[in-house]
């Protein structure tokens, strides 16, 4: 299957579902990092998703009750004298013939053009962003096309935004999605492993995440899928740890959150380990505890099962863990319920993994819980941090400061599949066994 075929297949589910809906989805725009300096443009991807069109100043149109005009594309024309500073453009003409196009108009001719697209459609599907200016200009049509109504009898009654249609479709992963997802973690997988061969005391958090970051853009990946975290040591407790500037010591376990983006495809792996090759007592207990709570809830990746039970069996396994080594007391089921387990584990265990990191789709439908399908791809990443500052919850015990500094986090990307589940990223290691010398 060609890409071209692939994104019209999308597009016409999506046109199913709207039926006598017009939807409108808008480009990313061009993000400036300082003064006149851009960052790398990196497309929308709901818009990439339905065109794989990958410029900024773009609209596509979905009108499937259009006599002649299904998808509708407005990008930027050719201009040499523009394309000479900020790169080429495909134009218009390219446009239609590379892109499955039914009609490409110049992006100047959106208000001119739109109105067209939108005079007997029943609603508008457009979703309400950051860029304000471009929200009115939506608006502004949609009141024009609600002021005939009286004359004409039909008008899109509605704004509705687009998600509940394109969430699900974008939630399973087709076979060339797939293709492109396995890529990403591959490299990554690379990357954890030769991280953990080329990490040791006396280096810099920085200098390991530089040989992390290298490899994936050797390998061709865009490069990473979110601020690598490189954490030694104490800074293992700071969830979203980047600043990357520490000198590693002996003795130290080494928390590495990496993971790239491949043809806008991500991956997201963490691993944690001993840099000087063996684990503390205490390191070693709190890793048993992850460990056992991250197989157990991957254990649960099957489908028709519930999401949040991934979640729910990785806390009973950390609060069970932690209750042994005197770290939490009391009733288990008080514990959970009151989640007095949370100065020691505060996030959830894992998210929608695809064109975002933190893929789109819900995770519950208000108190009925989101079932497990076959073609997602979800992380499970449950962890346990002990801050030298942590404040235990009200009832629990001090924490005894040999346990202080220790974080540890065990992140894999997981399918679902058909009879159960696959562990994309279990080429890297995780077993005490092999993280020790």
């Amino acid at each position: 299957m060609t890409q071209v075929t692939e994104y019209a297949q999308r597009r016409e589910q999506v046109m199913a579902k709207i039926g006598k809906g017009t939807a409108i989805f808008r480009s990313a725009p061009t993000a400036v990092m300082h003064n006149d300096v851009e960052y790398n443009f990196r497309q929308d991807s709901d818009f990439f998703y339905l065109t794989g069109f990958n410029e900024a100043e773009a609209v596509a149109v979905l009108a499937p009750h259009h006599e002649e005009h299904r998808f509708i594309l407005f990008v930027q024309p050719k201009d040499l004298e523009r394309e000479t500073w900020s790169g080429y453009r495909v134009g218009v003409e390219a446009a239609k013939s590379q892109y499955g196009a039914d009609e490409v108009y110049p992006i100047a001719e959106l208000d001119e053009k739109l109105p067209q697209y939108l005079e007997k459609a029943d609603r508008i599907y457009y979703r309400l962003g950051r860029d304000t200016a471009f929200n009115n200009k939506v608006l502004r049509h949609w009141q024009k096309q609600m002021a005939t109504y009286a004359k004409t009898g039909y008008a899109p009654m509605a704004l509705a935004d687009p998600a509940p249609v394109l969430y699900p479709l974008r939630q399973i992963k087709s076979a060339a999605e797939l293709a492109l997802m396995r890529q990403a973690v591959k490299i990554a997988v690379d990357a954890h492993n030769h991280a953990r061969e080329y990490a040791r005391p006396g280096l810099y958090e920085y200098q390991v995440q530089a040989e992390i970051e290298h490899i994936f853009r050797q390998r061709g990946a865009l490069g990473p899928a979110y601020p690598s975290i490189v954490a030694s040591g104490a800074n293992a407790c700071v969830l979203h740890y980047t600043e990357n500037t520490r000198q590693m010591q002996d003795g130290d376990l080494l928390l590495i959150d990496a993971g790239c983006a491949y043809e806008y495809y991500n991956s997201d792996i963490t691993r944690s380990f001993p840099i000087s090759g063996h684990f503390t007592p205490e390191q070693k207990a709190i890793y048993e505890i992850v460990l056992e709570a991250q197989l157990q809830s991957i254990a649960q990746v099957q489908p028709g099962n519930p999401y949040k039970q991934t979640h729910d069996t990785a806390v009973r396994v950390i609060v069970e863990g932690l209750m042994d080594l005197g770290l939490l007391q009391g009733d288990i089921e008080e514990i959970i319920k009151e989640e007095k387990y949370k100065p020691f584990y505060m996030h959830r265990t894992g998210h929608w993994l695809g064109l975002d990191v933190h893929d789109v789709g819900v995770y519950q439908h208000g108190e009925t819980p989101h079932n497990l399908e076959p073609g997602q791809v979800l992380t499970i990443e449950p962890g346990i941090y002990i801050s030298p500052y942590i404040k235990p919850a009200e009832g629990q015990p001090e924490v005894d400061p040999k346990w202080h500094g220790i974080g540890i986090r065990i992140e894999d990307d997981v399918l679902v599949t058909a009879s159960g589940c696959e562990v994309l990223s279990a080429g890297v290691p995780k077993s005490i066994a092999e993280l020790e010398n």
